[in-house]
């Protein structure tokens, strides 16, 4: 550990790899708080959908940023990096570990990096129109448009994170700059931290039946009934939390566009979509260790050991 620079621990990995098991064994073993890295188990109601972590697989580890935000609040990356700082701030006053855990990578990057999201002009009219366009035309209409005047922007964000496109477009506009371009620089900054950033992994294969098996687990466990819920509380498709996978699958089927066999068949496949998106996010990460959990025999506890020998060497 270095005695300049704050200590900073991240487990990041796929979902369904076994991030949060092993996260929370290391910070039984160096005395560590978990801040979830995770951008839907920010929001309160959101359990089983959001494969949000219990009490009892908390094991009497201290988490932090979960059930901080109310579905319908529009909570975004510069509002989490500022509360994960301030986490971070507070972990290492009470002469504790923070140690960031999720598979949100930008919202890691965000903190990791220092990255600076400030704004160049308020265009509330002009993201209204975006995001009409993505409401009457579809998302891949949307998309186009951003295509047209930044294509590293394009490739690297999916057409259904209308959220992220339409940040994109306003960058292009108000900077004649692509927002990827700035990124990349971003991620180039030296990191604030005494940075010790893991990256769990395994078998794609594997990775997948433990996605299908997590994605039954969450059915038995009554997502639709959640789902249910959150629409009762007056939560719809427009709420930026109701677009998290699980959630929007659940609601086409309650609107009757789909059965919900077809609901959890396409919830399957986006989230194997999606994990494949979050290894391709974690290989750009260049400071990353990568862990195989075949090389530990799927033992977390081992996983955690190594880990710590690795920060504390």
């Amino acid at each position: 550990m270095s005695d300049t620079k704050q200590t900073l621990v991240v487990v990041a990995g796929p979902t369904a790899a076994g991030k949060s098991e092993a996260a929370v064994e290391l910070a039984r073993m160096i005395g560590g708080e978990i801040i979830s890295a995770d951008s839907m188990q920010v929001y309160k109601y959101m359990d089983i959908g959001s494969a949000k972590i219990t009490k009892e697989e908390m094991m009497g580890v201290p988490h932090h940023l979960i059930d901080v935000a109310d579905p319908k609040d529009a909570f975004d990356v510069v509002r989490y990096a500022a509360l994960a700082k301030e986490a971070i701030r507070d972990i290492a006053f009470r002469g504790h570990v923070p140690i960031l855990c999720g598979g949100t990578g930008f919202y890691i990057q965000a903190v990791t990096r220092d990255i600076d999201f400030t704004e160049t002009g308020s265009r509330e009219a002009r993201r209204a129109e975006l995001a009409q366009i993505a409401e009457k035309e579809g998302n891949e209409a949307l998309h186009k448009l951003l295509a047209a005047v930044d294509p590293d922007s394009a490739r690297t964000i999916h057409p259904n994170n209308v959220k992220r496109v339409i940040r994109a477009i306003e960058y292009f506009e108000e900077t004649g700059q692509s927002i990827y371009a700035h990124n990349e620089e971003e991620k180039l900054k030296e990191s604030p931290y005494d940075l010790h950033y893991f990256v769990i992994a395994m078998d794609r294969a594997k990775l997948y039946e433990r996605i299908d098996r997590r994605v039954d687990f969450m059915m038995e466990e009554g997502l639709y009934d959640e789902v249910m819920y959150l629409k009762a509380m007056g939560l719809s498709r427009e709420d930026v939390s109701m677009q998290g996978l699980g959630y929007k699958e659940m609601l086409d089927c309650m609107d009757g566009l789909i059965s919900l066999e077809e609901a959890v068949r396409i919830l399957k496949r986006d989230t194997r979509h999606f994990a494949k998106r979050q290894i391709t996010w974690f290989k750009r990460e260049k400071d990353a260790v990568w862990i195989d959990r075949a090389d530990f025999g799927n033992d977390s506890i081992r996983i955690a050991k190594y880990m710590k020998e690795q920060i504390l060497r």
